[in-house]
């Protein structure tokens, strides 16, 4: 069944097929490594690492408080118009805001469906404690059915507070 002829040919076969693999790999290497071709590489992607990252001073908020646009602070608050209402008494999906700054946590009139979260961690809204809940407000307050997942951008919280504490002059 197998005589030598037989076994030298399936042998070729495979001696062939493994040069024709090593001459391929070797073709793909000449063509497509930069390091053979002596030359610069064309695009470089640069991924930050070797830069240190500048320092930002870190303003209080108080400071960015005082110089906070009402008029931005109204643009923003379109992200939180979608839960909240700034009227009085007029509450939606979430309690609303109108006065909110130095009203105690937990106490618009008429929205009973408080998680108790918020209580465990402030008593009062102060501009203080409204920016840090706004950073991340499941951060800051873990239980919260609140599901917005924050403001980063400290004008925008400072923006905001100032239009909200505008709202009952």
């Amino acid at each position: 069944m197998f005589d030598t002829m037989t076994f030298t040919k399936i042998a070729g076969s495979f001696c062939g097929a493994l040069l024709i693999l090593l001459l391929g790999k070797w073709a793909a290497d000449a063509l497509f490594y930069t390091g053979s071709h002596g030359g610069v590489q064309s695009y470089v992607i640069d991924t930050g690492e070797g830069e240190p990252e500048p320092e930002v001073a870190e303003v209080p908020f108080a400071e960015v408080l005082a110089s906070a646009d009402i008029g931005e602070g109204a643009k923003v608050f379109r992200k939180c118009s979608a839960c909240h209402k700034a009227e009085a008494g007029a509450n939606a999906t979430g309690p609303y805001l109108h006065g909110v700054v130095g009203r105690a946590v937990d106490s618009a009139t008429g929205f009973t469906s408080y998680s108790g979260a918020l209580e465990e961690v402030a008593e009062v809204w102060t501009p203080e404690n409204l920016n840090e809940f706004l950073i991340n407000p499941k951060g800051y307050a873990p239980g919260t059915s609140m599901g917005f997942n924050g403001l980063p951008k400290v004008e925008d919280r400072a923006n905001v507070i100032a239009y909200l504490d505008s709202l009952d002059d």
